[in-house]
């Protein structure tokens, strides 16, 4: 852990305090950055300041970390309900709150003229459009992609994502940022899925048609990709992970925006849905949690 941070992003905002909001917010933390974690309601910031906190724990459980980093960390990190507030000073702006394109590009709107001109404003959205995100937005040069992957404290890649707009400031500053933060960047340009979740969902969605049709079993649909490609984790488990839910609606949106059979979500991820059964979260998806 380090306290050498730009000076442009010293302070960090982060909108959401679920799975990947309590993420984001440690590892800017973790990175030197004061940051302020922000949510709706106290309930919600107070859980994701609780995720935050059994995480490192566990880190020092394990030795990895100490308990002076962990307290430094949670030090670092202050929390709000109040949107505009949070925002008021910071030097960047991470948005991680629900997949839905209104309130993201209701959200950038509203901040837009809150923040000050040259604060960066990224959202980490895993395939909406950034150009309807970020749409209406004061200062598009500074709007870009931060696609965080879970659990974003372990995971390596950082999937920045420029939109027609992005000023090379912008990508320039949040690439160094990335890499502080212990991530490896990869730039794409903006169009559905945009890298990452055009490749995974495909797959998960074919291993679901797998499952489905009786080819093999979840653990060995998932052993293959493990095993066979070197995959950390398999993309039904994965899926469950994310939630079924979760990559339902992406399916559905590049599904629509590419025209392609392939992002067709088989009947049994729907019935899985409809009947609550959404992975990790729900305690039953493909495994039982």
């Amino acid at each position: 852990m380090t306290n050498t941070i730009p000076n442009t992003f010293s302070t960090v905002a982060v909108l959401g305090a679920g799975t990947m909001g309590a993420g984001i917010a440690q590892v800017c933390a973790q990175a030197g950055s004061s940051v302020v974690l922000q949510d709706i309601t106290a309930e919600f910031v107070q859980k994701g300041l609780e995720r935050i906190r059994d995480f490192l724990q566990k880190g020092v459980d394990k030795g990895k970390t100490t308990a002076e980093q962990r307290d430094a960390v949670l030090a670092r990190i202050t929390t709000t309900t109040d949107r505009a507030g949070a925002c008021r000073q910071a030097r960047l702006v991470i948005e991680a709150v629900p997949e839905k394109l209104e309130l993201k590009n209701g959200l950038f709107r509203e901040l837009s003229a809150v923040v000050s001109p040259d604060c960066v404003l990224a959202s980490n959205t895993s395939s909406l459009s950034l150009a309807k995100v970020f749409a209406g937005v004061q200062g598009p040069a500074r709007c870009i992609g931060m696609h965080f992957f879970n659990p974003v404290p372990l995971m390596a890649l950082l999937e920045l994502v420029r939109t027609a707009a992005t000023g090379q400031a912008t990508i320039d500053a949040v690439t160094a940022y990335a890499r502080l933060l212990g991530k490896e960047p990869i730039l794409v340009v903006d169009s559905p899925g945009f890298a990452s979740s055009r490749l995974g969902v495909c797959l998960g969605l074919e291993a679901i048609r797998m499952f489905e049709s009786g080819v093999a079993s979840a653990e060995d649909i998932d052993k293959a990709m493990v095993l066979g490609y070197g995959h950390p984790m398999g993309p039904l488990k994965l899926t469950d992970l994310v939630g079924l839910d979760v990559r339902l609606a992406i399916a559905d949106y590049l599904r629509k925006e590419l025209d392609h059979p392939g992002f067709q979500a088989p009947e049994l991820m729907r019935r899985m849905v409809a009947e609550g059964k959404l992975g990790k979260k729900s305690g039953q998806g493909f495994y039982r949690w």
